[in-house]
């Protein structure tokens, strides 16, 4: 008789990464049985971060779908291309979700081993992870409502823009201070233009603090924003 497989319990940790300027975001980790599974096939990778987490639920990064699919579970802060990463497959089976067929393309056969989980306790942790806020910093809260404000405003295609990007500035420890600016929310936009048209970027460096409200801020900051042309009150973006 067949021994049964063994079936493991996905947990996912938001971390802020200690090289937050590769993405400001924090990455959602994957643990197995309360191991980062990651950490020895892939020390110097990132899991994706919490803004890919955001959309429908078969969009999710660790999300099973019918087929199997082919998942970049970490990247490193340049580019897979450049350094390689660990790649995964998830599929279902009957009752529950395999991990199985590891990659990894960063010049070392290290991968984690095969894991099954069951399929009710794997979709009920994605699900908690993307709508999981408790790890955010007042920055992080204000750059997530922002952003959403601004979408729904439709500000910046009033002007022929199209928003880019709204993510956190964290203040970057031991750096003199004219070398770092304070902590804040970088919005990223650029200009449509005509196809071969050169593409004018643009943002704004905006200011948090930690002794406002939130949704105080986020108001003022929108306001800010939304008082006149964007083109003409952001910066240039090189």
């Amino acid at each position: 008789m067949a021994p049964h497989p063994t079936i493991s319990t996905l947990t996912l940790q938001h971390r802020i990464p200690d090289d937050w300027a590769a993405d400001p975001w924090a990455e959602v980790r994957p643990l197995v049985d309360g191991v980062d599974v990651l950490r020895a096939a892939h020390p110097e990778g990132l899991a994706p971060s919490c803004a890919y987490w955001r959309g429908p639920a078969e969009s999710w990064p660790l999300a099973v779908a019918q087929e199997p699919r082919r998942v970049m579970i970490s990247e490193p802060t340049c580019t897979a291309g450049c350094c390689g990463a660990l790649y995964v497959t998830i599929r279902r089976e009957g009752d529950h979700v395999l991990w199985e067929s590891w990659e990894n393309t960063s010049g070392t056969a290290a991968v984690p081993p095969e894991h099954r989980f069951d399929s009710a306790q794997y979709e009920a942790e994605l699900a908690r992870a993307a709508s999981d806020r408790s790890w955010e910093e007042p920055v992080d809260t204000v750059a997530r409502l922002l952003e959403e404000r601004l979408v729904d405003s439709g500000w910046f295609e009033r002007w022929g823009c199209v928003l880019t990007s709204v993510s956190p500035r964290r203040e970057e420890p031991g750096l003199p201070e004219e070398l770092t600016s304070p902590e804040g929310v970088d919005v990223h936009f650029h200009q449509v233009g005509w196809p071969g048209e050169r593409m004018d970027r643009y943002q704004y460096e905006l200011i948090v603090t930690g002794d406002h409200p939130v949704e105080e801020q986020v108001r003022r900051l929108a306001a800010q924003i939304m008082a006149d042309d964007p083109r003409k009150t952001a910066g240039v973006s090189h």
